[in-house]
């Protein structure tokens, strides 16, 4: 093949995925590795960056093969990953581990950002109400970074912490592909409680009296030296896709690339979804006038304030840009700067969905059944599943699938809720359980996760708009979009469009090749690049749309089950409150 390709690269929670893509934006290939987690204890999950760089490496290979292409012909790799926290050593660069009571194992030096194991941490700091805490929607969360660093102050030697410097897992990556110190502002901004400077008194990002106030004087030494520096002065932060420097020799090699291969600044993965969605172009012809909004009468930069992404994957992620710092109660943000300079993000979050499916299903004693059911013909369980609530419907004689599931209510904050009520013991709760312990009792308390995640997400977009935001559709991506009862649930009981992307398992590793394109686009001599907006304009494809149900019954049914969804929230949390007033210090 002919011309330039852009690699992207993705680290989810589970696995490695690497594409190429073209100038076009036309994936090229596309492979993905497992990485390792370990979960020995409750609420402790760890990875291995070199576990994650050999899965890497491995898929690079892989996606080169496909493609056909000379690696020479590869000018940009742009990276994502979750918001997990990563450790190396500041003398020797080497592995540091985050595996505790001795933290003698330096293969696990990631703590996965689904670790909770900060708890008193998390309830400290946010306990100091410090005003940079209005800029991750009033208090930190447990999956952020910094109280994860003050645990391994309290819990590792003092001599091995000494040692040790920090990175968001994207940083990491760009770290090991060029050597250098390089920090993204998606990743300090977004999980480490960075404030751009210029903004509330921000002087250098790094807030020194709230490291101080926390216990953790250590990360001020140096000027920030263990957490990246500060820009311009001891160290250099960057938004998307931004120029971070050229592949070097040794990991070129690993990779089967080139040496000098531009690499971009890269992004939270959540954060790579919205770049691979939300600049799609959307084919309305057939559709009725009415459904044809604004947000679709052309493709420009002002669109994207009305389009929210969801990336849903092990948990789900909402993203939506505005010109503007929005402050919404219990949604992380205002960011800015973490995507396009000068413009604000609002990050919204189920800390469980995917999770949540393949828990209720597994822990289900007739999960087994119908999974031997699911192979017999030749389906995953989500297809099988589906086709079982169309057949109940049926047998049942009834108007919908949602009318067999009226009367049972499930909130499925099984893992804490993250958004908007951000409370962490948050649990999951029902109301409506009988003995069925059939495979058709497995398949209602399915439907009534999927109906739970699509209540929840109306609950995001509610508190979303109400505090100033305009969103009128849904860009999705992940796997969960296959799942079309689960997409017109969300259409339905949001009462918008749900746009689902060409590529549906590669909409956010698409989003860091465009950070690959971006990057290679740098001048030689003034390091500028072309617009990511430019870039997702051109190489985004369209995508298909789901319409919400114009049933006045259906819609009256979803907006009371709405209404009982928020009661038994709150119920929740007046329930353990009541139980704490009642224990009094009784331990």
């Amino acid at each position: 093949m002919t011309g330039n390709y852009y690699l992207g690269v993705d680290v989810g929670t589970g696995s490695a995925r690497v594409c190429v893509i073209d100038d076009s934006g036309e994936i090229k290939g596309l492979a993905v590795r497992d990485i390792t987690t370990w979960g020995n204890k409750a609420d402790y999950y760890e990875q291995s960056t070199e576990d994650i760089w050999n899965a890497i490496c491995h898929c690079t290979k892989e996606v080169v093969k496909q493609a056909g292409i000379d690696p020479a012909q590869v000018k940009g790799v742009g990276f994502d990953a979750t918001c997990s926290l990563a450790v190396l050593a500041e003398d020797t660069d080497k592995p540091i581990s985050v595996c505790g009571p001795d933290f003698t194992d330096n293969k696990r030096n990631v703590i996965l950002w689904m670790d909770h194991r900060p708890v008193s941490q998390t309830e400290r700091i946010n306990a100091t109400k410090h005003k940079l805490l209005q800029y991750v929607g009033g208090s930190m969360s447990i999956e952020m970074e910094i109280p994860k660093v003050l645990w391994l102050k309290e819990n590792m030697p003092s001599a091995l912490f000494q040692r040790c410097k920090f990175y968001d897992l994207t940083d990491v990556l760009t770290h090991i592909a060029t050597g250098k110190e390089t920090r993204s502002y998606c990743s300090a901004v977004c999980k480490q409680g960075f404030v751009p400077v210029g903004i509330d008194g921000s002087v250098k990002g790094w807030q020194e009296d709230f490291l101080q106030e926390i216990g953790l004087p250590e990360l001020c030494e140096n000027n920030f030296r263990r957490m990246g520096g500060v820009h311009g002065e001891n160290g250099t932060i960057l938004s998307a896709g931004q120029l971070v420097g050229t592949l070097c020799e040794q990991s070129a090699v690993q990779l089967g690339l080139v040496p000098g291969i531009k690499i971009g600044s890269g992004v939270i993965d959540a954060y790579a979804g919205w770049i691979g969605t939300v600049g799609a172009r959307v084919n309305l012809e057939g559709f009725d006038d009415e459904v044809i909004n604004k947000d679709f009468e052309k493709n420009d930069l002002e669109q994207v304030f009305c389009r929210l992404a969801v990336v849903a994957g092990t948990s789900t992620c909402h993203l939506v840009m505005s010109r503007e710092p929005k402050f919404v109660p219990g949604v992380w943000g205002p960011y800015r700067d973490v995507l396009l300079e000068d413009f604000w993000m609002a990050e919204g979050g189920q800390s469980a969905t995917g999770s949540l499916l393949h828990h209720v299903l597994t822990t289900h004693t007739s999960y087994t059944k119908a999974l031997d059911a699911a192979k017999a013909q030749k389906l995953n369980i989500f297809g099988y599943l589906n086709n079982r609530l169309e057949d109940l419907r049926k047998e049942s004689k009834v108007p919908s699938i949602s009318y067999l599931s009226r009367h049972f209510f499930l909130v499925g904050d099984y893992h804490g809720n993250r958004s908007p009520i951000a409370d962490p013991r948050m649990r999951g709760s029902a109301v409506g359980l009988s003995m069925d312990s059939s495979v058709d009792g497995l398949t209602l308390m399915y439907y009534a996760a999927l109906e739970f995640i699509a209540l929840q997400t109306r609950h995001i977009i509610e508190t979303l708009n109400t505090n100033g935001h305009t969103i009128t559709s849904i860009y999705m991506s992940g796997g969960q979009c296959r799942n079309t009862i689960l997409m017109n649930l969300i259409a339905n009981a949001t009462g918008h469009l749900v746009v689902v992307p060409r590529y549906i398992d590669a909409a956010v590793v698409l989003g860091a090749a465009m950070l690959g394109a971006k990057a290679a686009s740098a001048d030689e001599q003034s390091g500028e690049t072309e617009g990511l907006w430019t870039i997702m304009d051109r190489m985004s494809k369209p995508g298909t749309v789901v319409v919400p149900t114009k049933d006045e019954n259906e819609k009256k049914l979803l907006a009371v089950k709405y209404k009982i969804f928020l009661r038994m929230s709150k119920e929740q949390q007046e329930y353990r409150a009541m139980v704490d007033e009642a224990m009094g210090e009784w331990k």
